[in-house]
């Protein structure tokens, strides 16, 4: 049974190498895609509209970020906290850059 960082709880089997590895790999590569909403901001800075941009996919998003994070910050596991506290704030500026930029007939 899996317990939280810091528990209470005696840890039945130690921690691996290996585990720590994937664990470094998982955070490393969440948070390059907690980044990627950077290439859609980039995108709609260029064209001056977010038309073909979707704002409900992108809020359904950053509520699953925050509930990710929440667990992490529940859990003490700084590999869930630290990718989801960079796609809580890059969900949020793209949501804050696709309202500033709808055409007018949108808003």
């Amino acid at each position: 049974m899996l317990r939280p960082l810091g528990s209470r709880y005696p840890q039945t089997h130690p921690r691996s190498a290996l585990a720590d590895l994937i664990a470094a790999a998982a955070a490393t590569y969440g948070v390059a895609m907690a980044l990627a909403p950077i290439l859609q901001i980039r995108a709609i800075l260029q064209h001056r509209t977010s038309k073909s941009v979707s704002v409900g996919y992108l809020q359904v998003l950053l509520v699953g970020f925050g509930l990710w994070l929440a667990y992490g910050i529940a859990s003490h596991n700084a590999v869930i906290i630290i990718p989801n506290i960079v796609a809580v704030i890059v969900a949020a500026a793209t949501i804050v850059v696709a309202y500033r930029f709808k055409p007018a007939k949108e808003q």
